[in-house]
């Protein structure tokens, strides 16, 4: 699978951005700011909220500007929010909008630079869409909120997130011939609800492929899709209840142990 395809769900991604991001402002207008953040040590929600709104715009900016290589985030233009609230939550909405105001500016197919190689612009609404679903969990963790996150934009951020861990090579991440498979409980999901990765290449090439649909695994993880997404980002404990483990879970925790978000 490759991260330039399509959403594997028919997820509009851009009104998820917008949404998901329009929920992470409501947070940050009536939550502490100073609430820590454990699922991203030594955060406050002051520091998770900056880092969302100024990587839109660090998105944003290189997406319009063309750039060959990564930009250095602290010349974001407008990286940094307004010291009022009102100024604050206004300041993150129009980040995410940025980003969107960027791709339809150059086109969507245009090229433009990712950490994984050049991707069509477009690339980085779900980028950033799944950058945003990730912290809203912690904020909502953080303050004591179970996850709202809808199954099938959980279902998708899992296979955006297997795409980033495919196009990275260099490391086994799985044993020679184990394999996980992933099963979200969501009725409704079809084969997006289900995740099988095995290991491909070796050496400098050495790394993962994964497929939608049912197969048998060395390990075999179910559970809501929303947990399978926290848990395989490590939001949750692979031992959270509503997680059913199946098989080796020594796999499993092998993966988790070397695929850090």
């Amino acid at each position: 699978m490759s991260s330039d395809a399509a959403p594997t769900t028919a997820l509009d991604v851009r009104a998820a951005l917008l949404d998901e991001n329009a929920r992470l402002a409501e947070l940050v207008r009536t939550a502490d700011h100073g609430t820590e953040i454990p699922t991203c040590p030594g955060w406050t929600l002051t520091q998770l909220f900056r880092h969302v709104g100024r990587g839109h715009r660090w998105a944003a900016t290189m997406i319009t500007e063309r750039v060959t290589e990564a930009l250095d985030p602290r010349q974001v233009p407008g990286g940094k929010p307004p010291a009022d609230l009102d100024g604050t939550v206004a300041w993150l909405r129009e980040s995410a909008q940025a980003v969107l105001d960027a791709v339809d500016a150059v086109g969507p197919d245009a090229p433009a630079w990712s950490f994984t190689g050049p991707k069509p612009a477009a690339w980085w609404i779900r980028r950033r869409l799944h950058e945003e679903t990730a912290h809203r969990a912690d904020a909502q963790l953080a303050l004591g909120q179970d996850s709202d996150l809808a199954p099938a934009l959980a279902a998708d951020g899992l296979s955006e997130w297997l795409d980033l861990v495919a196009a990275r090579r260099g490391r086994e991440l799985l044993p020679e011939g184990a394999s996980l498979h992933l099963h979200a409980k969501d009725g409704d999901l079809g084969p997006a609800g289900e995740w099988t990765v095995r290991p491909d290449g070796s050496g400098e090439r050495a790394g993962i492929a994964w497929e939608h649909g049912h197969a048998k695994g060395t390990v075999a993880v179910r559970g809501p899709a929303t947990v399978l997404y926290l848990a395989t980002l490590r939001r949750l404990p692979a031992g959270d209840p509503r997680l059913e483990v199946f098989g080796e879970p020594a796999v499993f925790d092998a993966w988790l142990a070397a695929t850090p978000f």
